[in-house]
């Protein structure tokens, strides 16, 4: 008897799921909370909650992961540079902490306009390369030719020794300015993605596991180790795909919405008929626009440790998660303690940092590129939280909310908070931690806004309640004004949404939340069974699809006979004759599918592969295509369930 393993690591929790091969049976699922820096800590405790004599037989694991995810919202991604080369340099903001633009790039056909100067990014290498984690470079059309792209990377590589994420490498869509994102995107996850999936991948082999390792992508499918270790930007919304096809397993529907709570982000998308539904656009995280193939959705920073903080007399939640108050009371014995001593602050100074439910303490992660004033905050946080007063008192310099959003960023320091978990453990609905201290967090808060702890708590429910139904139902409704949406959610109106989908809510404690849902809208509304561990399952459903566009060209439309270029992933190709061009697109296309799922340890068997080709010509065009695009979409199946 085999068995296939899912593991889902999240901002907060780390979950897994044990499935029986034969028969798709849920034999087991557990949860631990996700560990900084070292996720595999966290990864070894969850596998842990499971029978350790179905472990041994595991022959698959898949793994999903919202970190890039998160990452990206919280902006705590490393710093990176980005070089920008071609002639009409992109104009807009990029998620880069410098920024170099040089002449070079090509033409729609791939011929080059201009050499790039390799002294400027030689220059911009030796200046920045110590305030970097990584560099990302993106040439004007590199999706016709490389060269330029793949010349600046051996620079780069031989300065300074540092990751080079390249646009090309990403995406084959046009689109300078999403293409130059969506590389930076990538850069700035490498470290964090490289550390997580080594820490699988030990703890597979500590295990003496012999088993695939594959993680789910953000369209629903899955890939290879090489391509999650090299293009971990593509792990975006992960989670929420991973909730998809998790939802629909343990609900039994095919067609639903779902409305995923994490740690950090709640997450609304839908499966159709089994496929989920597909962006027609670059995926959207954080404000940046990528290229980035991704399930439709809609998403807010606001999940179950988000941080609640107040000013003004107004409950904000979000966006940063922190340490919830009652987690930290049962990690640190002397916490409880330190919570109740701390002052109320001044209304007229409260920001969220200075907050009366507010410590912050050293993450584990070592520092990297600090100011002198960031340098001597930090050394001033231990490894247990702090007030801010605590860290005043002992800081040469003081810890403002820049500075400490600044550490935060780089992940440096950990923030303790209270959080929507701390609230519904004061109304009984959620029971894993230190009650206490959530209840003096609460008491703490709900004084500066005239409230009892229990009144505070039922409003933060609420908030979040709402939050839910607001972006389940904007992502049903797209084209609708979304403030209209958000006054029938707020009650300003006598009027109920109707959805005609069923909706699966999935997360920990989310069925606290689905009573004050249904008031909002009338829906089919439930809660399965193992829906705390809902993206765990859908790391082991993914299918493998892998889909490749090639497209064959004349070098010159005025003189035919000087051959046929072809554009692919790997770059560009000249065939003398238009025939000879069209056939080796064919079947280098398919070669790349088998091979690419090979990695993912998908047997030639187990494969369909479709062809699909469109040609392109003027009116009254009597001679071979002026374009052709050949599409190649191979649909793989790593583990065949039944049930």
């Amino acid at each position: 008897m085999h068995y296939s393993l899912g593991i889902d690591a999240g901002g907060t929790y780390t979950d897994a799921i044990l499935v029986r091969d034969s028969d798709g049976t849920v034999v087991g699922s557990g949860k631990a909370l996700t560990t900084y820096p070292n996720l595999v800590e966290g990864i070894k405790n969850a596998i842990n909650t499971l029978d350790q004599e179905y472990i041994q037989k595991v022959t698959l694991v898949s793994v999903s992961t919202t970190l890039a995810t998160n990452t990206v919202l919280e902006g705590t991604g490393s710093p990176v540079a980005l070089i920008l080369v071609g002639e009409h340099p992109v104009k807009g903001d990029f998620p880069a902490k410098h920024v170099l633009s040089i002449p070079g790039g090509h033409s729609y056909n791939g011929e080059e306009i201009e050499k790039p100067d390799i002294a400027a990014v030689k220059k911009f290498a030796e200046k920045y390369k110590d305030e970097i984690s990584a560099f990302a470079v993106s040439s004007f059309f590199s999706v016709r030719n490389p060269e330029h792209e793949l010349e600046i990377t051996k620079v780069l590589h031989e300065i300074t020794g540092l990751p080079v994420v390249c646009g090309h490498e990403l995406s084959q869509d046009l689109g300078a300015y999403e293409r130059a994102v969506t590389a930076s995107l990538n850069a700035q996850l490498l470290p964090i993605s490289h550390k997580f999936v080594l820490s699988v991948i030990d703890e597979i082999k500590r295990r003496e596991i012999d088993a695939r390792l594959l993680m789910l992508k953000c369209d629903g499918t899955v890939v290879g180790l090489k391509d999650a270790l090299e293009k971990p930007v593509e792990t975006i919304f992960s989670g929420p795909a991973a909730s998809l096809v998790g939802a629909s397993f343990l609900s039994g529907l095919d067609t639903c919405a779902v409305v995923d709570v994490g740690g950090t982000s709640t997450d609304v998308s839908a499966i159709l008929d089994g496929i989920p539904e597909l962006s027609d656009t670059g995926a959207v995280v954080g404000g940046w626009k990528t290229r980035v193939r991704a399930t439709r959705m809609e998403t807010s920073a606001m999940g179950g440790d988000s941080h609640v903080w107040t000013r003004n007399n107004v409950i904000h939640i979000g966006p940063r998660r922190v340490m919830p108050l009652c987690l930290a009371s049962s990690k640190y014995p002397g916490f409880l303690d330190k919570l109740k001593r701390n002052l109320i602050p001044k209304r007229s100074v409260l920001d969220r940092n200075i907050q009366p439910t507010k410590f912050f303490m050293r993450s584990g992660f070592e520092p990297k590129g600090l100011e002198d004033a960031e340098a001597e905050v930090l050394k001033a946080i231990g490894d247990e939280p702090m007030s801010l007063d605590e860290i005043s008192a002992i800081s040469t310099r003081y810890p403002s909310t820049v500075i400490l959003d600044s550490l935060i960023q780089k992940r440096l320091i950990q923030a303790i908070g209270f959080t929507p978990s701390d609230a519904l453990h004061i109304l009984g609905e959620y029971n894993s931690w230190d009650t206490k201290a959530s209840v003096i967090g609460a008491e703490k808060l709900g004084k500066l806004n005239k409230m009892t702890d229990v009144e505070f708590s039922t409003k933060v429910k609420e908030i979040v309640a709402k939050n839910m139904a607001f972006n389940l139902m904007t992502y049903i409704l797209p084209d609708i004004e979304r403030n209209g949406i958000q006054k029938i959610v707020d009650g300003k109106y006598n009027a109920r949404f109707k959805v005609d989908i069923p909706v699966v809510l999935l997360g920990g404690p989310v069925v606290a939340y689905k009573e004050i849902m249904e008031k909002i809208i009338d829906a089919d509304i439930t809660v399965p069974e193992h829906a705390q561990v809902g993206n765990a399952a859908g790391a082991l459903f993914g299918k493998g699809i892998r889909r490749m566009e090639l497209i064959v060209r004349p070098i010159s439309i005025n003189d035919l006979d000087s051959g046929y270029y072809v554009f692919s992933p790997e770059g560009r190709s000249t065939f003398s004759e238009y025939r000879e061009a069209v056939e080796y697109a064919e079947v280098h296309g398919k070669q790349m599918i088998v091979e690419y799922m090979g990695e993912c340890g998908v047997s030639r068997d187990n494969l369909d592969i479709n062809m699909t080709k469109k040609t392109f010509s003027p009116e009254d065009w009597k001679h071979d295509p002026v374009e052709t695009v050949i599409q190649i979409t191979g649909i793989g199946y790593p583990k065949i369930f039944t049930k």
